[in-house]
């Protein structure tokens, strides 16, 4: 649907967002009660939902992804399966297949890379166990939970509110289901998030929800926290693991301003505030250093990082077409966060996954900060004349002075860094003159003066599994004419091989070339897959392309009877070749896959190559 149509569709949904913000605003300054604060906030939240859904929905549809095949080809050639599987597997855990293993591997050294070796982070490795006090102080405990209903008679159970919105959707799709009450039920599904444990429980007692599988009763929903009790030590259970990666940047309060942010300035980022949220606007493209400058994000540091992690996550494969950042309203925030933007990626689910940005507000960190100086110190050398000829009081007096006029010039006579000879001290309505001699300035280091310091942290988070998975969607590319051939558009960096070497056939004269190349390819450090098997070159091609290695290099008659020898360089993405000599293929390979070079950069220098000029009895030298 063109623009005008889809903002006409839009206007009464951006009209109802925006009225109920404007009423949360009221409500705040006029320091209403909680509760009718609370209630305005979730119609609030459910009537974004509402926007943001039709908008997702008015989308076109030739840029979701096929799920089906997707999937099919990452269980096919083993990218992931669920964990035990040939045990009726587990929910929730996942085994990595060799594929799956090294894109992992490469999108953690990517990371590292980015942030660790170009930001010179230190990195520590710690444990995914956390005891209760401290997921308690950061509320977890507390909010982290969702309502659960179970089978009275097998036991089994399911998430409440998942449970319900699919009954409600089953019951909307019958044809017998009247426009009144399907109004009804598409209300409940808009509020789904807001309800409390004895709503669900009256909805589900409304609608008649049974178990899905065995059609029994379920209990009334009860509330599951998501963090999970594990035993250490003897006899305890070992809980799924999980990878995440986070980075604490300590930022001095008085001092948030990060001297690399115009690296990141021009960059064009789509942003969502939580001011337009409230105000029913869309998100919109903003350059990054205006958004800083205009107030919509704090300051330049949680903005340099913003820009890094933009920059990471198209690096590794997300798409910035389907890639935003969203501003956390006040009450999604953590109890000690004062900002925060969420990274979130358009997939086939319509759902965002999630990376948080945040600036977050220690309130438990304090750090005490000695300022040490070198300073300089004043003092009169002939002390002791002095205080003879003009009175012992006096003299301490003219001594106590030195502080008040050492910044006045004192230091710079002593120095000899002006025209001027002496100095004078009045105390007491008297003057005294202090010549050039008579004052020495000692060079020395002392502390200044001790603060305690609650010092600000921003907190890039980002779940590796999310952003595969994104990337999976992303990168997924079914060949035009050809509705079989699917293969992973990966950016090389993060592909799991970066070539292959592909004899054109099983003639034992290719073999020597491919060993050759393999040494050199491993020497370079650079992953690869040799397919000497017997199957055509088109389907090798095919293989190849379907696991995401980015580029292939063919053996075929020219590389063997020409000499100097060479081969073919072939690109996964374009399916176009190029020709070059064996000895330089490696060091090609490897600029591409480190960003160095781009394909257009390799077709600039190196002959297309459109097919083989000679045979198997060929020799030709050159």
């Amino acid at each position: 649907m063109d623009g005008p149509q889809a903002e006409a569709l839009l206007a009464p949904l951006r009209q109802a967002v925006r009225h109920q913000g404007e009423l949360v605003r009221k409500l705040k300054e006029e320091k209403a009660p909680q509760v009718d604060i609370d209630r305005a906030v979730a119609e609030l939240k459910a009537r974004k939902r509402v926007l943001e859904a039709k908008e997702l929905a008015l989308q076109p549809k030739d840029d979701i992804v096929d799920r089906v095949k997707m999937e099919d080809t990452l269980k096919r050639r083993f990218f992931y399966d669920q964990a035990f599987s040939i045990y009726g597997g587990v929910s929730g855990l996942y085994d990595f297949g060799p594929v799956g293993c090294a894109l992992k591997n490469n999108i953690i050294q990517a990371w590292r890379q980015h942030f660790i070796q170009e930001e010179q982070i230190l990195e520590i490795d710690c444990t995914m166990l956390t005891p209760e006090p401290v997921l308690k102080t950061s509320g977890h405990v507390d909010k982290f939970a969702d309502f659960m209903v179970k089978d009275v008679k097998n036991g089994e159970c399911f998430r409440a509110d998942h449970l319900l919105k699919a009954h409600l959707q089953k019951l909307m799709s019958d044809k017998k289901c009247t426009a009144e009450k399907k109004a009804e039920m598409e209300n409940v599904l808009t509020q789904l998030d807001n309800y409390g444990q004895q709503e669900l429980a009256d909805l589900f007692v409304n609608y008649n929800v049974k178990s899905p599988i065995t059609g029994n009763d379920l209990s009334p929903p009860v509330s599951f926290n998501l963090m999970f009790k594990t035993s250490i030590g003897p006899g305890g259970n070992m809980p799924g693991e999980f990878t995440m990666a986070e980075i604490e940047h300590f930022v001095d309060p008085s001092e948030k301003n990060h001297p690399k942010f115009q690296s990141v300035a021009d960059l064009n980022i789509l942003l969502y505030s939580s001011k337009a949220q409230v105000s029913g606007q869309s998100a919109h493209l903003m350059r990054l250093g205006d958004a800083v400058q205009q107030g919509v994000i704090n300051n330049s540091v949680l903005g340099y990082f913003i820009g890094r992690i933009y920059l990471f996550l198209t690096k590794v494969g997300v798409s910035p077409d389907k890639l935003r950042f969203r501003q956390h309203m006040e009450n999604e925030m953590a109890h000690y966060a004062c900002d925060c933007w969420d990274a979130e990626s358009k997939t086939s689910y319509f759902e965002a996954n999630k990376g948080a940005i945040g600036k977050a507000y220690k309130k438990d960190a304090k750090v005490v900060m000695e300022y040490l100086s070198m300073c300089d110190e004043c003092y009169v050398t002939e002390m002791e004349q002095l205080l003879n000829d003009k009175g012992i009081e006096q003299g301490w007096q003219i001594v106590l002075k030195l502080d008040s006029f050492v910044s006045n010039g004192a230091k710079d006579v002593a120095k000899g860094e002006t025209e001027l000879v002496e100095f004078t001290v009045e105390t007491e309505g008297k003057t005294f003159t202090l010549t050039k001699d008579m004052v020495t300035v000692k060079r020395f280091q002392k502390t200044l003066h001790v603060e305690e310091i609650v010092p600000n942290v921003i907190e890039p988070s980002f779940g590796i599994g999310r952003i595969m998975y994104t990337v999976f969607e992303h990168t997924f590319r079914i060949r035009e004419g050809d509705e079989q051939r699917t293969f992973f558009s990966f950016p090389a960096v993060v592909a799991p091989f970066k070539c292959s070497v592909l004899p054109l056939s099983q003639n034992q004269e290719f073999m020597p070339f491919v060993k050759e190349l393999s040494e050199a390819l491993t020497r370079n450090g650079i992953s690869h897959k040799v397919d000497d098997s017997s199957g055509s070159i088109g389907r090798r091609y095919a293989r190849t392309d379907e696991v995401g290695v980015a580029f292939g290099i063919t053996i075929d008659f020219d590389t063997v009877n020409r000499t100097p020898h060479s081969a073919t360089l072939r690109d996964r993405d374009s399916m176009r070749q190029i020709r070059a000599e064996v000895s330089e293929l490696p060091a090609i390979i490897r600029d591409l896959a480190n960003g160095y070079l781009t394909w257009a950069d390799v077709e600039a220098k190196y002959p297309q190559f459109e097919g083989q000029e000679t045979g198997k009895k060929d020799t030709i030298e050159e």
